[in-house]
């Protein structure tokens, strides 16, 4: 168990620090620039590579060493602290939905930033920055770990967080980041401590096709993708209260359904994908056995009917995984859980622990010391045209995350 070198109460008596803490308000505007800047470089997941490269030159103009790595990360430190152990202040840089143009990034007369991606990931790049600036400034902590600072890819939706796995499993830094401050989105009020764990998987149907007349009896594969999806949340449904009580939360969602040519063609193929989420990796097992077994039902019952109908052809189906994330624990009695605690009463932040699927899902699934946070302000509407962020408040939240930084570099 590491043990702090000095407590907060010291730390903050400190000047650099106490200088540190006020400079954020006097950044507000160069912070919300590089926030807007930043949103207006299109990111969506897989395609993150022009603001990587916008992110590792804000970076370098800070004096940080910066580069992407195999993932497409940006890796970031100071050139005197490039040996670690290393704490590491993280944010994805991918989005679910990306501009079309600058100007669908824009401000709203009571102050909102409106358009994809200011609040998800937004406002966490933001705090980055801001925080990255600082400590290059102030440098004041003179603990045994360094900082290293992570854009990473690929944390919504398909990427399955393939950023941060590859940086905990297979680069040269792995083995040396001691613990994480994940900034994702905005606000202050949660500390997200326990990973909910997630599986996904895309079910796809082929069959013959054909006129929807001439060959009507033959199987219909949006007719089956169709049955699989009802047998499914029956089942579910009828299961959700006794899993509840014994096991937790859990959710269902099926998404991205897709099929058939025109409406007077028997469709070839259809596919939907479905997303399961959890807070016991038993339910997830379940739930996806479950999946198993309506596809099979529905193939069977489809596949009779188009022998009884004397179809020429038969369905097949496909269950593909594409995705799953791990889920884990913070212990309560961890370093980093007292620290952020201990800064939250100091900060007079109200903060819940909450469970929720993030970056912080590979660390913590690893054992290592782990926790997602907002970066400040507020906001709504992530994932859809509607998202906007507010930069009031903002100045609390990097407050929290330095501190909470600085404290954990001193440790022993």
């Amino acid at each position: 168990m590491f043990r702090s070198r000095r407590g907060l109460k010291e730390l903050v008596q400190e000047a650099a620090i106490q200088d540190a803490l006020r400079q954020f308000g006097r950044d507000r505007t160069w912070i919300h620039e590089k926030h807007l800047e930043l949103c207006r470089v299109p990111a969506p997941t897989f395609f993150e590579e022009k603001r990587a490269n916008w992110m590792t030159a804000q970076l370098i103009a800070l004096g940080y060493e910066a580069r992407l790595d195999r993932a497409g990360n940006v890796v970031a430190y100071l050139p005197e602290e490039s040996g670690g152990p290393w704490v590491a202040v993280t944010a994805h840089l991918d989005t679910v939905l990306a501009p079309r143009n600058g100007d669908e990034i824009r401000v709203a007369p009571d102050g909102r930033f409106l358009g994809p991606g200011v609040a998800d990931n937004g406002a966490g790049l933001a705090g980055l920055l801001a925080i990255a600036r600082q400590y290059a400034l102030k440098r004041p902590h003179g603990g045994r770990r360094g900082l290293v600072l992570v854009a990473n890819v690929g944390e919504e939706g398909e990427g399955n967080l393939s950023g941060m796995r590859y940086l905990c499993r297979q680069s040269s830094l792995a083995e040396q980041i001691e613990a994480f401050l994940v900034l994702d989105g905005p606000g202050v009020e949660h500390l997200t401590t326990q990973a909910l764990g997630s599986r996904r998987f895309e079910v796809l149907f082929s069959g013959p096709g054909g006129h929807s007349w001439s060959d009507s009896g033959n199987p219909n594969a949006i007719h089956a993708v169709s049955r699989t999806i009802a047998d499914f949340l029956d089942c579910h449904s009828r299961r959700a209260s006794f899993l509840q009580t014994r096991y937790g939360r859990s959710t269902v969602n099926f998404s991205l359904i897709d099929g058939g040519t025109s409406i007077n063609s028997i469709p070839t193929s259809a596919r939907a994908k479905l997303d399961l989420r959890s807070e016991s990796t038993e339910v997830l097992d379940e739930l996806s056995e479950l999946l198993t077994d309506c596809v099979e039902r529905a193939l069977i019952f489809k596949n009779e009917r188009a022998i009884a109908n004397r179809a020429s052809g038969r369905l097949t189906a496909k269950i593909r995984e594409i995705g799953s994330r791990p889920g884990g624990m913070l212990a309560k009695d961890s370093q980093l859980m007292r620290t952020m605690i201990e800064v939250d009463e100091h900060l007079g932040i109200q903060s819940r622990v909450d469970c929720a699927s993030t970056d912080a899902n590979i660390p913590l699934s690893m054992g290592l010391e782990a926790v997602s946070i907002g970066a400040g302000g507020a906001g709504a509407g992530a994932h859809t045209e509607g998202e906007w962020y507010h930069p009031e408040g903002r100045e609390i939240g990097l407050r929290r995350i330095y501190l909470a930084l600085h404290q954990l570099l001193r440790q022993q």
